[in-house]
């Protein structure tokens, strides 16, 4: 009789540590990850927003109150998950928000607390998380992007732009930490029927009358979008962080890579087109 040997492997839980976790995304992403047999460091602003995956999901999450625009408060989040569950495989930097207004619209402020949460919350999260995953031998940095870090809408440029920043931190430190044995991949989801587009998401500029018409229009458009199912995300978001050579950028759903296909088409139409003036230039 000839014995098969038996090929499979079994899988080992991760352990997570995510931002955001209360809503959108990052609380679907947060329970199918505890539904699969992981453990998760669920973390928001409002702690009672995320108290009922304890009550659900018992040792196997840790909930944790974190304002990713308060270093100390980053630091401090990530030790106690990392002691908590001794290792932490996969740092899940997904809070953000948008800001609705043109470029002449929004002011200063305004544009400084978006970057606040959007970058230097990131940046707060991934320079506390380093040190951790360091002394342990390595680990997964996954950073939530948009098709917005390449492309860009009017209206939301701020927002726009804030992606744009998020994709070349990243993907400078990709480069930076992969000999530590440090994973990094920005996923960059398309339209989806999250939260996104609640109140505690959005925030809007003080509008001036002459962009009245043009951001009904923008927003016209925006309804007739083809919005993708955020449930539908968690299985390619597990093919990422289970892969032995995860990407470092991957888009979820269907319109992302024509769009940006289109947007360098044009890109490089045009800097060919201007190439002779470009190549005299250099001297």
């Amino acid at each position: 009789m000839v014995h098969q040997k038996d090929t499979s492997v079994t899988r080992v839980p991760k352990t997570w540590f995510i931002t955001g976790s209360s809503r959108g995304f990052g609380r679907v992403w947060t329970e199918a990850a505890l539904k699969r047999g992981d453990k998760v460091a669920a973390t928001a602003r409002k702690l009672a927003s995320i108290a009922d995956l304890k009550e659900q999901y018992g040792e196997n999450v840790l909930t944790l109150e974190l304002d990713v625009t308060k270093p100390q408060q980053v630091k401090a989040a990530l030790e106690q998950a990392h002691t908590h569950f001794g290792k932490l495989d996969i740092i899940l930097n997904n809070a953000g928000y948008s800001l609705v207004g043109t470029i002449e619209e929004a002011n200063a402020d305004e544009v400084r607390a978006l970057y606040e949460t959007n970058i230097f919350g990131p940046i707060a999260v991934i320079q506390a998380a380093l040190p951790l995953l360091r002394k342990q031998g390595g680990g997964h940095i996954i950073g939530v992007s948009s098709n917005l870090g390449h492309v860009t809408y009017p209206v939301i440029g701020y927002y726009c732009s804030s992606k744009w920043a998020f994709e070349s931190i990243h993907e400078s430190l990709a480069a930076e930490v992969k000999a530590m044995g440090i994973k990094v991949t920005i996923i960059e989801p398309g339209a989806y029927a999250t939260e996104f587009g609640s109140p505690e998401s959005l925030k809007f500029s003080q509008g001036l009358d002459i962009y009245t018409d043009f951001k009904a229009q923008f927003v016209s458009g925006l309804r007739n979008l083809e919005r993708g199912n955020p449930n539908a995300t968690p299985e390619a978001l597990f093919k990422v962080v289970d892969a032995e050579q995860p990407p470092l950028r991957f888009f979820l759903g269907s319109h992302n890579l024509p769009s940006v296909r289109e947007a360098y088409r044009e890109r490089l139409a045009t800097w060919e087109a201007w190439n002779e003036v470009s190549v005299a230039a250099q001297g």
